[in-house]
């Protein structure tokens, strides 16, 4: 059976294809190994994969073969492939397998790993499952599951190396050489005081590279840049972008000492927060590709809701000139051009401005600098367009009198549409409230309503 396993394998290309995806090859294999019921097959091309591939490989599977694939390795299914699925996914499995396997799962992961497999479960869930751990474990989980959601308490590993102050270097490296249950990985030790309150870190390179009779307090950082166990997770990442950090101590409220946050983890919240703002931009909800039909339509339908009646708002201003397009149709031929222009000047404006309010980079300090800054901007390119539009209808129809006109309103939306793109965010985000989900509905109205009322309004004037 190995062998004719093997054969099948043999017969498939490599896992990942040139483009970094699995490929399709692969996939297709796994799938037909999954239909025939060949679990020896099925081992043979999955086991050996990581952790993150057969995450990737679990995501592309129908749901129906998730759970075939995980009977299939048996004990060779490792749990830390849970906590590399996206939340659909893991939320289906985790739903399949029993309170005993699921805990069972848990042991084996890092508790920041542990904590996101349990926090969306049901309370009843999670304590049936914290029940059959032992109890050092089931009391560090439910600390952590007592932080905000998002926050560094979430996000942190709570087993740590400390060490008091007195201590010698040889006496650091001994205890980390007979102590057992230590971190798997770690770039820093940190120092304490007998209440357990961070007194400084040390680099793992820095003691290894000092004699054993020296003191850790004669080598320690005394700025150990302590994260706040309920920190926002964006903010944890800014701060590791900010000073390079590898990883990070988490104190609660009394300065003690109660966990590590280690890069691989922030590179994870750097991915999620990116994907988070640009869905928020687009009007779409938390979704994955992994998501149900349904799941998908209903999260998109509040922004369609709310673009079909700003939509509505610009269609009432086209109304008011209704009789104005009746003695001119060239102006509903043009109406448009004015307002895509406008809506994607402002979008270029408002991508910048939101993105650098999420970074920090914009603030009160350089704000009205940045302000003025696409202001001209917008009056620049303004002037530009203008001219080529306003060529373009000369030409095109036949009447300079309609060239001056589209020109002045391209002009015109184009300053305004720069503007409403900076400070329609900056108003949200003084509000508390998140620019990168209300912004683009914001902007596009107002881009719609005064290209729309400054062109026919002109035309109202000049033309008619």
């Amino acid at each position: 059976m190995q062998q004719a396993a093997d054969q099948h394998t043999d017969t498939v290309e490599a896992p990942r294809g040139e483009e970094g995806a699995l490929s399709a090859d692969f996939v297709r294999a796994v799938e037909e190994a999954l239909s025939a019921g060949e679990r020896e097959r099925v081992r043979a091309l999955v086991a050996d994969l990581h952790e993150a591939d057969q995450a990737d490989l679990l995501e592309l599977l129908r749901p129906e073969q998730r759970s075939a694939l995980i009977d299939a390795l048996g004990p060779e299914f490792r749990a830390i492939v849970l906590s590399e699925l996206e939340e659909g996914v893991r939320d289906q499995l985790l739903g399949e397998m029993g309170s005993e396997q699921v805990a069972e799962a848990v042991r084996e992961l890092e508790s920041d790993d542990a904590v996101y497999l349990l926090e969306d479960l049901e309370a009843a869930e999670q304590s049936e499952i914290l029940a059959r751990l032992p109890e050092s474990e089931r009391t560090a989980l439910e600390r952590s599951l007592e932080y905000p959601e998002d926050s560094a308490g979430r996000l942190m590993q709570a087993d740590v190396i400390a060490v008091p102050p007195f201590w010698s270097v040889g006496q650091t490296i001994d205890y980390m050489r007979e102590t057992e249950d230590l971190p798997e990985a770690f770039s820093e030790i940190y120092v304490v005081n007998p209440k357990f309150h961070l007194r400084g870190r040390v680099p793992l390179s820095r003691l290894l590279r000092t004699k054993r009779p020296v003191l850790i307090r004669d080598i320690m950082e005394t700025d150990p840049h302590a994260v706040p166990a309920t920190l926002d997770q964006e903010e944890v990442a800014r701060l590791f972008e900010h000073y390079n950090l590898l990883s990070a101590p988490v104190v609660d409220e009394d300065g003690r000492l109660v966990g590590v946050i280690t890069v691989d983890d922030v590179v994870d919240v750097i991915h999620e927060e990116a994907q988070e703002d640009i869905h928020r931009l687009g009007g779409v909800g938390d979704e994955a590709l992994t998501d149900t039909v349904l799941r998908i339509a209903r999260s998109r339908f509040t922004w369609l809701l709310i673009n079909l009646a700003t939509a509505l708002l610009a269609s009432a201003v086209i109304r008011l000139f209704d009789a104005t397009i009746e003695q001119m149709v060239a102006l509903a031929v043009l109406m448009p051009i004015v307002a895509s222009m406008g809506g994607n000047a402002a979008t270029q404006t408002m991508t910048v401005a939101v993105r650098a309010l999420a970074t920090r980079e914009l603030g009160s300090v350089n704000a009205m600098r940045i302000v003025i800054r696409e202001a001209l901007v917008g009056w620049l390119n303004g002037l530009v367009f203008a001219a080529i539009m306003g060529l373009i209808a000369m030409l095109w129809f036949d009447s300079g009198p309609l060239g001056y006109t589209i020109a002045a309103a391209m002009l015109v939306n184009h300053v305004i549409a720069a503007l409403a793109g900076i400070l329609i965010p900056l108003a949200l985000d003084r509000m508390n409230v998140d620019p990168a989900v209300a912004s683009s509905v914001f902007v596009t109205t107002v881009t719609d309503v005064v290209g729309f009322f400054a062109f026919l309004g002109l035309a109202a004037l000049w033309l008619v």
